[in-house]
């Protein structure tokens, strides 16, 4: 077999489990990831027809596989096969606790498909990888509260919350959840607050109860990437120049607290913020390497600065 057909079966196969995995293929897609044209796609999913795959749709809107059909387990690589072992202990010390038993059914059912020699390389090497992780995880209130927030944005219905505020105040709040992701140990859950109006982040481990009602959304919402990014009408501009030296140190702290611009000066690196947190969160952060910045705007930072410095004056 020479090596033409070797990579249309290739692809081929490749395309058979895009199929699997998705509701709709379009070709344009496809022809896009196998870096092939349109019309060599055209001729693969004939190649898939002509081997009985029931393959429902037409060239220009897209592709899925009929309903209900059924094709037996795919086959993995040495190379996918130690992909997962590396990703499971990721996973077992970052996973949220509410999904961790779904993702050890899952992967049990990844084992049952794995070749025997397979198997035998997962045992011999699972032992060998390992994650440290020196933050603890956090304990929910809640048994499967991430499926519950999934469910709620797949399904497009509100959620009521019983919520605990970081000044352990608790509210009630009814929002429509955009997504959720991981930063600094935490989940958080991004979403759209009927009561302020207003997008808002809630910590997960502060949740006390939730409820996904049936009651739809009110608006269409993008990717969660969208809303994290855009400043809002709350937040602070803030710029400061800091020391080359310890640029490093801050990579990714900075980004967490509102990073949108850094300019490389002769004198140091000027970091421009917009921050929620001008109050209380931005000048504590700042404070841990203070000696080695400049506040240069706005002025009540500085104040700030100067007042948390004089309490711990007073205090030691």
């Amino acid at each position: 077999m020479n090596d033409h057909y070797l990579k249309k079966l290739d692809r081929v196969t490749a395309i058979l489990t895009q199929l699997q995995s998705k509701l709709i293929v379009r070709a344009q897609d496809l022809a896009a990831k196998f870096d092939v044209s349109v019309r060599t796609i055209y001729r693969d999913v004939k190649t898939l027809e002509n081997a009985g795959i029931p393959i429902v749709g037409e060239a220009g809107s897209g592709y899925s596989l009929m309903d209900g059909y059924k094709l037996p387990p795919v086959m993995f690589t040495k190379e996918e096969v130690l992909s997962f072992i590396t990703a499971e202990k990721l996973m077992q010390k970052f996973l949220h606790q509410s999904l961790g038993n779904h993702y050890q059914t899952a992967m049990e059912k990844v084992r049952s498909v794995l070749k025997y020699s397979d198997r035998n390389l997962i045992q011999n090497i699972e032992k060998q990888i390992d994650v440290f992780n020196y933050h603890p995880k956090t304990e929910d209130n809640i048994r499967n509260i991430i499926p519950i927030i999934l469910e709620s944005i797949a399904e497009k219905k509100q959620i009521t919350l019983e919520y605990t505020t970081v000044d352990s105040k608790i509210s009630m709040r009814t929002i429509e959840v955009v997504g959720v992701f991981f930063e600094f140990n935490y989940w958080y859950i991004m979403a759209f607050c009927t009561l302020r109006n207003d997008f808002r982040q809630f910590r997960v481990d502060r949740i006390l109860q939730i409820i996904k009602t049936e009651n739809p959304f009110l608006q269409e919402y993008g990717q969660i990437n969208d809303y994290r990014q855009n400043p809002n009408g709350n937040k602070t501009k803030v710029r400061l120049l800091v020391d080359k030296k310890i640029i490093g140190h801050l990579s990714n702290s900075k980004k967490y607290y509102g990073l949108i611009e850094e300019i490389e000066r002769e004198d140091g690196v000027e970091l421009i913020f917009e921050t929620d947190w001008i109050k209380d969160g931005f000048p504590r952060w700042l404070i841990t390497f203070a000696d080695y910045a400049e506040v240069l705007e706005p002025e009540s930072l500085k104040d700030s600065i100067k007042k948390i410095v004089a309490d711990i004056s007073r205090k030691i």
